[in-house]
């Protein structure tokens, strides 16, 4: 009687555990945050090495293809934009840049 219970019990418990995991999908949750944090790469990088380690861990364990895939694209440079400064800036104000109101 003791372990037909037992089995009715653990039987009931893997049902339950497995529809939580099919309705909450954590696998795929944890891919789809791991694949975003690696395409916005600008909030990632600031993380700190801890949390880069976290999202490079569940990228390659839940999308191990396209983590292959990245690691053998070399990387490229992108040209990041840098103001041009005039160092006369001072001489070529304009009256309004100046403050005044025309």
């Amino acid at each position: 009687m003791v372990l037909m219970m037992a089995v009715v019990v653990i039987t009931a418990a893997s049902l339950a555990a497995g529809y939580l995991l099919g309705r909450l999908r954590p696998w795929r949750r944890a891919g789809d945050w791991a694949a975003d944090q690696v395409r916005h790469a600008g909030a990632w990088v600031r993380g700190g090495a801890g949390r880069q380690a976290v999202v490079v861990l569940v990228h390659a364990v839940t999308a191990p293809r396209t983590s292959w895939r990245i690691m053998r694209t070399p990387a490229t440079d992108a040209p990041v934009p840098t103001p041009a400064r005039d160092p006369d800036w001072v001489a070529n104000r304009t009256h309004h840049d100046k403050g005044g109101t025309a």
